[in-house]
């Protein structure tokens, strides 16, 4: 009889519990790594698990019903992930993104949301607190979401119509129901709601005018993601990316176009708003116009490992430190030191030669770790 083995830990990927150097520190608000980019943002990842199957995440031929996801005993619980928040916010994080996997399938996410929501900055101000979704559980959840104190939500939507949709997600899910969560998102009060679509060409990208024509002149911003070379599984070939600039031309010959300010400095959309009429785009452009030397973010996995970059190969295990008893300024300590280390650029460095080195390297999974 054969026997399933269920990991405690996942050892996929090269990960090392962080040295806590000999002179600790008190965060001070404040800590830049070696290319000059402070830690602002933070990217929870609050499961590994989805209901989607997407083709450039988490295909059903590698994350099948036999697919080994970590037991709930290994993912940080919610008292482990409002610690480590709260050691960041002292480092400068002002905005924390719960992702996954699909975030709403972490059983109470909304008392999860009640603690970060009760963390302040060092200068007392309230956290920048949003989640990004598949939307398939918005519907449902949005209005407990809003009362916990989530401010805004993320979409994915890679589609208006329903047969291609459907073959996305590859579970058969309907796209209307994706609609009805973000109209009631909407009506709650978690916006502005911004709606992500990853754009695979051969697969989508027919939907790129329909889905500008649908969003126009909504109180929605709509972002095209070009499709990224993230972790191994998803077969990634340079031929499938749609660039911005084209995803852009084909809306401005239709609908006009003109490129507005960045809200912000490190923001990853390049924005465009409508000549005529309401309503804004955005484009994320990873790998044709890479944006690496304003990143700022840091990412936590599901079982608190810390990634400084997406395309990571490796990570720095906090849940060690968590669970071995040290102090938060032991461990303030250590992601103070990881950060002053950092000096990730890969979208800027991408080759042929980088992707085919990543793959045998084996690159955490975006599902790992969010988007």
């Amino acid at each position: 009889m054969s026997k399933k083995v269920i990991p405690v830990a996942d050892l996929r990927y090269r990960n090392t519990v962080p040295a806590i150097p000999s002179d600790l520190e008190s965060p001070a608000g404040f800590v830049a790594d070696r290319l000059a980019r402070p830690l602002q943002d933070l990217r929870i990842s609050v499961t590994d698990r989805c209901n989607f199957r997407c083709v450039y995440c988490m295909p059903s031929e590698v994350f099948d019903k036999d697919y080994a996801f970590l037991p709930h005993s290994s993912l940080l619980s919610f008292e482990e992930i409002t610690r480590i928040a709260g050691i960041f916010v002292a480092h400068g994080v002002s905005k924390i993104r719960l992702t996954g996997g699909e975030p709403l399938l972490r059983k109470n996410i909304e008392r999860l949301i009640e603690m970060l929501n009760s963390l302040r900055t060092p200068d007392g101000k309230e956290l920048d607190l949003t989640l990004t979704t598949n939307g398939s559980l918005l519907t449902r959840k949005a209005q407990a979401l809003k009362d916990a104190g989530l401010k805004r939500v993320t979409v994915s939507l890679d589609s208006l119509d329903d047969t291609t949709f459907k073959r996305m997600n590859d579970v058969d899910f309907p796209v209307a129901e994706v609609l009805n969560g973000i109209d009631v998102a909407h009506q709650v009060g978690l916006g502005p709601i911004k709606i992500n679509m990853v754009v695979k060409g051969g697969m989508n990208d027919q939907e790129i005018l329909p889905m500008a024509r649908h969003f126009k002149d909504s109180p929605f911003i709509l972002r095209f993601i070009e499709y990224m070379d993230v972790g191994t599984s998803n077969g990634w070939k340079m031929d499938e990316v749609i660039p911005s600039a084209e995803v852009v031309q084909r809306i401005h010959r239709e609908m006009p176009l003109e490129p507005i300010e960045p809200n912000y400095t490190g923001e990853t959309a390049q924005r465009w708003r409508y000549v005529e009429g309401k309503g804004e785009i955005g484009v994320i452009s990873s790998v044709t116009q890479a944006f690496c030397s304003e990143c700022t973010r840091a990412r936590l996995s599901t079982e608190g490992k810390l990634y400084t970059c997406l395309f990571a190969t490796g990570g720095h295990d906090l849940r060690a430190l968590l669970r071995g008893g040290k102090s938060d300024q032991e461990i303030a300590t250590a992601v103070a030191h990881i950060w002053r280390a950092r000096a990730d650029r890969y979208s800027e460095i991408r080759t042929a030669n980088t992707v085919d080195a990543r793959k045998q390297e084996n690159k955490v999974e975006m599902s790992y770790i969010g988007g």
